[in-house]
């Protein structure tokens, strides 16, 4: 299993995880939140054709996790993944292959299974998800507020993590944002800032994590240099040795 981010952050999300079983090869795309044309054009920097994709699967409503994964899924007959209240806050899904997924009801397109859970966060049934391929698994999470019991056991014994660090607390009270901005990020149904992020990783079984990406880094309340740190403090390790995911180009294939 290979996983590669073509963008991460408020201003568009898309992460792109295969696996192959035999001569068959399986690509999801989790969150299309840019427009057709930019998805287009950053899958092929990958060297994946839109129309190769099996499943589109969306977390929730938000326009920078949605995106164009409407127009993508008709215009190459893709089936789009998402819980029911997220279909109940998305308008104009006439057309679309459109099937229903639920926290904790595990369900397999081609050679991947994927575990949906539930995550506390602003939106109207907000899922995030972990990737297997039977013998590797990757955990994904983002646009979450607050650490829960559930989403720790779900994450633990993850070969592979993709983890919001989306602020720094001092940069976000500092930051020109107005207060009902600023509450709603730090909120417990907002981001994840990078102390809670660390707390999130410390907490996890982590007996099998082989690797570690920040993301959805917000480019005005925090720095690539402040999420690191706070994550190699907690796996004893460099700054350097963690990856993230940024806005402009994601990050290229990650093999487990």
């Amino acid at each position: 299993m290979r996983f590669a981010s073509l963008g991460s952050g408020s201003e568009g999300n898309a992460l792109l995880v295969e696996a192959s079983e035999g001569a068959s090869t399986t690509r999801i795309l989790l969150d299309c939140g840019f427009s057709m044309r930019e998805v287009e054009r950053r899958l092929l920097a990958r060297s994946v054709e839109a129309s190769s994709l099996d499943a589109i699967v969306i977390t929730h409503e938000h326009a920078d996790h949605i995106g164009s994964a409407l127009t993508l899924s008709r215009k190459h007959a893709i089936p789009l993944y998402m819980s029911w209240g997220t279909g109940q806050a998305v308008k104009g899904a006439a057309g679309a292959d459109v099937r229903w997924c639920r926290s904790d009801v595990s369900l397999a397109i081609g050679a991947i299974e994927l575990l949906p859970y539930t995550v506390p966060h602003d939106a109207r049934e907000p899922l995030q998800f972990v990737f297997g391929d039977g013998q590797r698994r990757l955990g994904v999470l983002t646009d979450v507020g607050s650490a829960t019991a559930h989403l720790i056991g779900v994450l633990g014994g993850c070969d592979a993590l993709v983890l919001e660090c989306n602020h720094d607390r001092e940069m976000l009270a500092a930051s020109k944002y107005p207060p009902s901005l600023r509450a709603r990020i730090g909120g417990t149904y907002g981001h994840l800032a990078n102390d809670t992020a660390a707390e999130i990783l410390a907490a996890l079984d982590r007996t099998r994590l082989q690797r570690v990406i920040a993301a959805h880094l917000s480019e005005q309340n925090n720095s690539p240099a402040l999420a690191t740190a706070a994550l190699a403090a907690v796996l004893g390790t460099a700054a350097a040795e963690i990856l993230v995911a940024t806005q402009a180009d994601g990050f290229g294939w990650q093999t487990l």
